[in-house]
């Protein structure tokens, strides 16, 4: 991992993995070549096993003085380590490092916005990096950093994920053990260091992943264009007859150079295009050069309402996209009550874009509105239980089903002519969405 490392790296892992032993090596090595290193974690409580590894580490060096009381060792040459709680709002002002160490960043409140506002000035006097350890703590910022080190476009973000069985000096038994005892979903997360959703997300990471497809080659049916604005992306996104991505681009040029590659990419295809603010005159240029743009103005209402038309096709699974940094924006999804409303996007400041969720909820919304899917197929080796098969009720009587039904129409018509389908649907919890 050290030798792969970016600027910015998160791991993720399981308990006893090891991870504050390798951010010491780390944070030692800087110090010892002469660099500013910060150590930060959640308490002092978090912090105190840590400083007194780190004072065994180097103690024997040369020139080493430590100050307890401030939590700062100075090395020869320099170099210097000094610790943090980040229990407070604005940790390490007026500092500068070369490196930053966050350990046990899953337990950190509001690690985002510390990270923005408090800890990455600190490194930009000498463009340092940082390194931020954990083990997952639901579905929050740590896991959200974690998934811009999975965006192969994003080249300062580094990340990775490791089981506490990685550690070769924790016994196999040992692991077997736990998996055995400790409830699933805990073994999941402590000993796999996969993060637990937490009810919290508004989509469900689980829902999520299972849209991931590969980009189909069919050709689209209707575009999604979400314009940039001061350091986002402009964002297309193509959709096919069956609900599948199948085109997705995204780029920063100026005003000029995108309605030109728009004008290529889109061609005569029915577009849903953001028509906010600069959005508007660029709408009207295309439309008079004879694309079929159709220009959607974001509001506060309008977006939630697209959002959650998304929302409701990925929870259903209508809906396939590629695995990447579309998937990323998705994971990384945010909702907040505002008013008698909600407010969708991605988390604030930093590297967070939410671009291609909205690009997408377009597409969506222009999907539905052509009146797609024609046809929805039920998924592979569906059957309804024996029982169903069976019996229906219509007008107080039994009757036997039609046929084994093989799209959601055939099965929602079904289920929806008598009590017996509909005691059917809740209990056996078909899946009446499913589709391929």
């Amino acid at each position: 991992m050290v030798s792969g490392a970016g600027r910015f790296n998160v791991l993720m892992c399981g308990r006893r993995f090891g991870k504050t032993a390798l951010g010491l090596d780390v944070a030692c090595e800087a110090a010892l070549e002469g660099k500013r290193v910060g150590w930060m974690a959640p308490t002092y409580k978090v912090l105190n096993p840590a400083w007194d590894e780190m004072v065994g580490m180097v103690k024997g060096m040369p020139g080493f003085k430590k100050s307890e009381q401030d939590r700062v060792i100075w090395l020869p040459g320099g170099g210097s380590i000094e610790c943090w709680s980040l229990d407070t709002p604005d940790p390490a002002r007026s500092r500068k490092y070369h490196l930053v160490v966050i350990d046990e960043a899953g337990l950190v409140p509001n690690l985002a916005s510390l990270w923005n506002a408090a800890i990455r000035p600190t490194l930009a006097d000498y463009a340092g990096d940082a390194w931020f350890l954990g083990t997952p703590k639901g579905v929050g910022d740590f896991s959200r950093l974690w998934n811009l080190g999975q965006d192969v476009e994003n080249s300062e973000w580094h990340s990775w994920r490791m089981p506490t069985s990685a550690n070769p000096f924790i016994p196999a038994g040992e692991i077997e053990a736990m998996r055995l005892s400790l409830p699933e979903d805990v073994f999941r997360q402590e000993i796999l260091g996969e993060p637990l959703e937490d009810g919290e997300h508004p989509i469900g990471l689980t829902h999520i992943a299972s849209c991931v497809a590969n980009l189909s080659e069919a050709e689209p049916v209707v575009w999604g264009v979400d314009l940039a604005r001061a350091v986002d992306y402009t964002v297309a996104v193509a959709i096919d007859a069956g609900g599948w991505v199948c085109r997705l681009e995204r780029w920063k040029t100026p005003w000029a150079t995108t309605k030109t590659r728009l004008r290529s990419i889109l061609g005569q295809t029915v577009t849903y295009m953001d028509s906010t603010g600069v959005g508007d005159p660029i709408v009207e240029d295309l439309q008079r050069t004879g694309s079929r743009v159709v220009g959607s103005m974001f509001t506060a209402k309008s977006k939630q309402q697209w959002v959650e038309g998304l929302i409701a096709a990925i929870q259903q699974h209508y809906i396939r996209f590629p695995d990447g940094w579309l998937r990323t924006e998705l994971d990384n999804l945010t909702a907040e009550r505002v008013g008698n409303g909600t407010r969708y996007a991605a988390p604030e400041g930093g590297d967070f874009h939410d671009d291609g969720v909205m690009a997408l909820a377009l597409a969506w919304q222009g999907f539905k509105d052509m009146g797609y899917p024609k046809e929805r197929k039920l998924d592979d080796g569906f059957k309804l239980p024996g029982r169903a098969r069976k019996l229906d009720v219509e007008n107080g009587r039994a009757v036997r089903a039609p046929k084994q039904p093989t799209t959601v129409e055939e099965l929602d018509a079904w289920l929806q002519r008598g009590r017996e389908g509909q005691r059917l649907q809740h209990r056996e919890r078909l899946p009446i969405r499913r589709y391929r």
